[in-house]
Formats: structure tokens, sequence, C-alpha cells
């Protein structure tokens, strides 16, 4: 009965081996090295593998004698899985664990008497050797790039010079998902252009793509790497064997490239004979181009503001291409006896792309839940929900298949509009909240957060108007500060409060709902229209910051509407105004199209006027302002101005104007 001892037994190329040696007949136990800080995620793993024999030990891989205090009996095999497989890491990061880690893993093999030592290294440690690497290879004078490849190159060579145990090396090559299933747990070699690619997708498949050479790499799937150890761990072998666990000829970048390109729907890259000078061009004109780019002032730190906003970490991009060519022999005459051999990557880029589209892609929440509705299935949070444009917006997002939000301050009526949503059959959640309390707004996020886990579009929509001239407002403070408390700190405040989770999922937008009064400058309106006017400049400032991480800012500037809020002025109740309805058909608008401002083509109307003719616009607001009577309940007992005062302000006008 084998029992068995591995560090790194909860990373990626571990819980997959740990999986193929308790399912081994002769298996007596799977002791795997586990952080405390990691026992719970050892404890869902060890439900999937369905087995008592996997049976966590507290430890820790860069502490003397592993932080182990006993293990129960012998040890037939100590697997060293554990290291940093991460060029961004620090140099001190990788050193702490790569080196320090292999040297404690020596130490406990020798007290616990393992027969064999079983080191997981990488092809990284040929570095920048040129030409043909077999399994017999290591030290060939080759330079290594790196602190990972220095790393692991150091910890190799700790475990060939130690004389302790029985030791053999496995060299896999750049790992990715499971050739069966696709499945991946992190973003590494070519997946980080795999968003690129996905975005090609949108030139025509049958454009051809003309790029330099790129160079080579070596991929292989994760079931093609477990399943060889797994069995070369037991296979007979001199004490130093050493496996590469590659494809058996290296892949092009321009193969990776087509092989992900073509379910992608992507153009690929075309190779001609006839192209090679012109490509061997190109690769000595990019490659004076690079060097050009990082002399400049600033070139380098602009090419990897570039590189990182394209989701690819600048210290990857010169590890992707490998000069080695890795002879696998010796691995390949080792198990040609139980047929395991690495597949095809085009046969199965497939389903890595279907599992990393599903589950890795980071920009995954940016698109459409339901192709035919760009807003099904989304979670909109909308304000103000309760009457007018709030609700008319809530019932129509709604009637498409939207998980609706509703806030306002009243319960009551929001439970109205939640009735009739789901009435028709739709879906929404009620939250009353008062939205100028600051208390109120952040238990409204933590609560809608811990129901829905997110919140895919916001819609600021409650509001204040007041309508007040500025000789009726001097002793009026008050109404600017209510004003910019409901119009401007509120929506500001809800915003900001979700702006990290946008942010984390990549994904989000925020619907404004101004005014058309922001292109006429209609008097009597200075504290509405300011408080709208900051809102709205918030979000245009924003949304130029927020853009990279797809998060987007509408201000959907609306005209006069037929809601409550506009009732208690008389002046307005002859006058033509939207519907709510017509209004709310706006704020979908701007949920779908996501432009920077939704308007009226009569408020652009008034906008160019405002900019051809800014003298005449003033004169004509004036005119209007001293012609409409005031509303305010101090003005209306007093004298309105007669038609002989409105026509004396009008030639008075005109007489300045001459």
């Amino acid at each position: 009965m084998s029992r068995y001892f591995l560090t790194g037994g909860t990373g990626f190329l571990g819980r997959a081996l740990i999986s193929r040696l308790v399912a081994q007949p002769d298996c007596q136990a799977v002791y795997v090295l586990v952080r405390a800080g990691s026992l719970a995620r050892f404890d869902a793993l060890a439900r999937q593998w369905d087995t008592n024999r996997a049976i966590p030990v507290i430890g820790d891989l860069t502490e003397p004698g592993l932080g182990v205090s006993s293990i129960p009996g012998d040890i037939d095999h100590v697997v060293h899985l554990g290291a940093i497989y991460d060029f961004t890491a620090s140099e001190q990061s990788n050193r702490e664990v790569n080196v320090t880690g292999t040297r404690n893993v020596i130490d406990f093999a020798g007290q616990v008497h393992a027969d064999w030592l079983h080191h997981v290294s990488s092809v990284a440690v040929a570095g920048d050797h040129h030409g043909r690497f077999t399994e017999r290879d290591f030290d060939l004078g080759q330079q290594l790039p790196s602190p990972y490849h220095a790393t692991k190159f150091a910890a190799e060579k700790l475990i060939r010079e130690q004389r302790t145990v029985p030791w053999r090396v496995y060299r896999p090559a750049a790992v990715v998902g499971d050739s069966r299933t696709g499945q991946m747990d992190k973003i590494d070699g070519p997946y980080y252009f795999l968003p690129a690619i996905t975005r090609l997708s949108r030139l025509p498949a049958r454009l051809p793509l003309i790029v330099p050479q790129l160079g080579s790499t070596n991929i292989v799937p994760v079931d093609y790497v477990v399943d060889a150890m797994a069995h070369l761990i037991h296979a007979p072998a001199e004490s130093g064997a050493t496996y590469h666990l590659g494809a058996p000829r290296n892949q092009t970048l321009t193969d990776v490239y087509n092989a992900f390109a073509g379910p992608a729907g992507a153009p690929k890259i075309v190779a001609s004979p006839r192209l090679a000078g012109v490509v061997r061009g190109g690769r000595m004109a990019g490659h004076l181009a690079s060097q050009a780019i990082d002399r400049l002032p600033g070139g380098r730190e602009a090419r990897d503001a570039v590189l990182t906003e394209l989701g690819i970490p600048p210290q990857v991009l010169p590890h992707l291409a490998m000069e080695p060519k890795f002879d696998t022999t010796a691995t390949q005459e080792a198990l040609a006896a139980n047929g395991i051999e690495a597949p095809d990557l085009a046969a199965y880029a497939p389903r890595l792309l279907r599992y990393w589209s599903e589950h890795l892609d980071p920009y995954r929440v940016r698109r459409r839940i339901d192709r035919a509705d760009p807003l099904a299935g989304r979670r909109i949070l909308i304000t103000g929900a309760s009457s007018g444009i709030g609700r008319a917006t809530a019932l129509a997002v709604a009637t498409r298949g939207a998980q609706v939000l509703l806030v306002a301050r009243r319960e009551d009526e929001l439970n109205d509009v939640r009735r009739e949503i789901m009435a028709a059959g739709g879906s929404a959640s009620v939250y009353p909240c008062d939205l100028t309390d600051s208390a109120s707004v952040n238990a409204l996020i933590k609560q809608v957060l811990a129901d829905h886990n997110a919140v895919d579009m916001l819609v600021n929509n409650a509001g204040r108007s007041i309508r007040r001239s500025v000789y009726l407002s001097v002793d009026r403070m008050h109404d600017f500060e209510r004003t910019m408390a409901l119009n401007y700190f509120a929506p500001l405040r809800l915003t900001l409060g979700l702006l990290p989770h946008m942010r984390e999922r990549r994904f989000g937008h925020i619907v404004t709902v101004t005014t058309m009064g922001l292109q006429s400058d209609t008097p009597r309106f200075s504290a509405y229209l300011a408080s709208k006017a900051a809102i709205e400049e918030f979000g245009r400032v924003a949304g130029r910051e927020t853009l990279a991480d797809g998060i987007t800012f509408t201000s959907v500037r609306m005209p006069l509407v037929r809601t409550p809020m506009i009732e208690t002025t008389n002046a307005y109740r002859e006058m033509p105004a939207m519907s709510p309805k017509r209004a709310a058909q706006m704020v979908v608008d701007a949920l779908v199209d996501r432009p920077e401002v939704e308007s009226r083509p009569e408020g652009v109307a008034m906008e160019l006027a405002r900019l051809a003719a800014p003298r005449t616009s003033r004169r004509v607001a004036n005119l209007l302002y001293r012609m409409m009577p005031e509303t305010a309940p101090e003005a209306r007992t007093r004298r309105q101005p007669p038609l002989a005062t409105v026509a004396a302000t009008l030639t008075r006008l005109v007489w300045r104007k001459l």
C-alpha cells in the first residue's frame, strides 16, 4: 500500500494529481500540506474527491521541516508541486517559496525516510537556451531571464545535488485547462490574449492577418500532465530520471493564435513562403520599434500602460516565446505502453475557449445575458421608483426581463409597483430608503449586494425641483442645500458605493435623469439646474476615468414630464409635457445604447442657438422670465408684470442691442 505526501496540493496541478492518486488501487493515504488559512479550501476540494484518503497536514512550505509536527509512519512518495508559478511575482517571493521551500522539502523527505522524492520543476530551467534541450540536459550555460526562471533552476539544482533521497524530476511546459472539459482556475499564458482574440471576432473571419514571425511556445493540457505523472511516479526508473511533460514539438505562436481564433470566429494569421522576407523584415522592424519605444522618455511606461489596459502583465510578454526546442523522447517512451500522449492543441482549444468565456473572461459580465435583449437578466436599481418616471421605467425594464430593484422612501407605493411587475410575470424587489441619509444608503448597498451579489445598472431618478427666482432666494439658502442633498449628493453617494463592485466585475452602467433645462438655462431654476449640472458633470468626468473598466455613464436630459413633481406649479398645467411612459423610453434607450447624453431634438436646438447667438439667447430668456408669473408662495400675492412692463422690457433689450 502506497503513502504519499504532497506539497501544493490545493493548486491547479496538485488537486488534479490528488484525484488520480486516490484512485490508485494500492493508495493507502495522500497527506497534503495545507496552510492553516487554506484549510477551508482543502475541505471543499476533499468533498469533490469523495474520499477519506486525502488527509490535510497543517504546515507551511517556507518553514523548517515544513512546520509539520509529525506524520504517522514512513512515506513512500514525497511529491513536491508547491511553487510560485507567476512571472509577475517579486524575486523575494519566488526565492522564499521556490528555493527555500524546496530545501525544506528535501530535509522533510529525509526525516520521513521517503522512498522517492518527486520534484515538479519546469521547462523554464532551460532559460534562453537556443536549440534542442533534452531531458538529460540541465546546466548548459543558459541565461535565466526572470526571477521565476532563476528560482526554478536553483530549486532543481538543489534536488540534483542532494544525496539523501532517490529523486525524479518532472518539467511541465505551459499548462492550460483540461482538454476534455476546458476547466482552468486562473488567467495565465495564452489566456491573457483571449480577450483580444475574441474582440477580433468583430472583423470579417475571412480577413487574413499578416504579422511578423512571433516565435514558438509549448502548451499542454493539465489532464495530460497529471495522467503522465500518475503513471511515471510508479514506473520503474533510476534515480535522476527527468521527464519533459510537454508537446512533442513546440507550437508556433501563430498556430496557438489560430487554434483559438478559429472557434472564436476571429480572422486567422496567414503564412506564405512568398511572405518570408516580409515576415523577417517585419520581425526586425518590430524589434527596432520596440527598442525605440523603450528609449523614448516615458515610452516604456506608456507601453506597459497599454498592455495593462489590455489585461496583459508587461512582465509576461517577453517570456511568451520560448527559445529552446524541448526533446520529449524519454517521456514518450515511458508513456507509450499506457497510450498517454499530449493531444493536439487545435483539437481541444474550442473547449478551453468555451470554459474561459463562461468562467474566466474578465469582461464576461459585459456580454448580453440574453442576446435577444440586452436588458434581460440585468439587475437594475432604480431610485424614485414609486411614481412618475421611476415607476414607468421599472415597469418598462421588467417587461424586458430585467430584475428590478425598486428604491424610494414610500414602501407602500413601492410594493404596489412590485405587485404590478410580478402580476405581469416580471421580477422585482423593494428597498425603502431615505437617499439623503448616508447611513440608509450604506445599508441599502449592503443589503442589495447581499441579496443579488451585484448591481449591473443604476438609474438615478429620484429628484427634487424648486421653481423660484434668484431675487426670492437670497434668504433661502436651505432651498439650495435641500436640492443638492437629493439631486446631487444622494445619487453621488449611491454611485460611489456601487463603483468598487462594478469595477471588480468590469461592468456597470449608471443612468442619471437630469433635465433639458441644462440646454436652455431656464430662469427661476437656479437651484434645480445647478444640482443637475453638478451630477451630470460628475458623470462626464467619472466616465472618462472608468471607461477602461467597462463602467459607463449616461445623462438623460428630460423635457417637461407630466409627473407629480410639476403638479404644484400652476404655470405648467396648461403647458405641453411628455408622458411618464415616453420619458421611461428615454431611460430604456440610455440603458440599451449607453450614450454619454440622451437628449431630445428640441434640447439640442436650444443648445445650438445658445452657442450660435449667446446674447440673443440671454435676452430672449430674460424676456420670457419677465413674461412668466412667479409661482413661489410668497410671490403669489404680488402684482404680476403687466403687458406694458413686458413691452417696455422688450424695447429696452432691443435698444441696447442697437
